[in-house]
């Protein structure tokens, strides 16, 4: 098992060799159709056709143009720019097609070095990049954002709604709140007629509360009501008098 791993690393390696070097040596042929000559459409048609290529470190240009006719020979910028061929980079090449592979990144010159084909437009400048795209940076972090927690931050609950929540039925309004009262609380005697309000509470209910200030005094006893039974006597004597008054006008009238 270990030797088949190793051997399908291997050939993953040179799967992505090879797909390197062929992605490194793309064939240009310069000019195109119309070859390594005189341009007929002036002199910057080797402009406008370099800058509609991508050329890369490795790949190849291929100048085609008939023996004896033309040749290629690299220069300097200065030389470029002058037409000449002083300070020459390698040799002149005669035959064709003339392949040059590209082993550097940047500009790149080439003329023709006959009489005045390179004032008359037969000279090419390029620009070369890496083989492969040099990967990006990691990006920066956002310090327009805040420290992101570890974890789901927690739901603050919502205040409740005062305007909602209803009012504790233990706690008393300021109407029914009993005032202590300090002094000994002598009850009333009970009555047959005298009730206590079932709303008001009872003065033995209220603890006395020792932090506040004197209050006023508690509500005086009710006095009793007269006894039913004295006026239930009051009313038998008034009936029996009349009742004597109407017999004595009787006899009067007999008599």
């Amino acid at each position: 098992m270990a030797r088949f791993v190793n051997v399908a690393v291997v050939v993953s390696f040179v799967s992505v060799v090879l797909m390197q070097c062929v992605a490194a040596q793309t064939v240009h042929v310069v000019g195109d159709s119309m070859g390594w000559t005189i341009p007929q459409s002036g002199a910057g048609a080797y402009d406008t056709w370099a800058a509609s290529k991508t050329f890369r470190v490795g790949d190849i240009l291929t100048f085609n143009f008939g023996a004896g006719d033309h040749d290629v020979l690299q220069v300097p910028k200065a030389s470029y720019d002058g037409c000449t061929a002083a300070n020459p980079i390698g040799n002149t090449i005669t035959t064709a097609p003339a392949n040059i592979t590209i082993t550097s990144a940047g500009d790149h010159y080439y003329i023709c070095t006959f009489s005045q084909h390179c004032q008359f437009g037969q000279k090419l400048k390029i620009t070369a990049v890496s083989s492969s795209p040099t990967p990006g940076g990691a990006p920066s972090p956002d310090t327009t954002m805040g420290p992101t927690a570890n974890g789901p931050s927690p739901i603050t609950p919502s205040p409740p709604d005062s305007s909602s929540s209803p009012t504790p039925g233990g706690a008393p309004s300021p109407a029914e709140y009993c005032p202590p009262d300090t002094s000994p609380i002598t009850p009333p005697p009970p009555t047959p007629s005298s009730s206590t309000p079932s709303g008001a509470p009872s003065p033995a209910d209220c603890p006395p509360d020792t932090t506040m200030g004197p209050t006023a005094p508690g509500p005086s006893p009710i006095a009793p009501s007269p006894d039913s039974s004295s006026s239930t006597s009051t009313a038998l004597a008034s009936i029996l008098v009349s009742c004597l008054s109407i017999i004595a006008v009787g006899f009067g009238f007999i008599f």
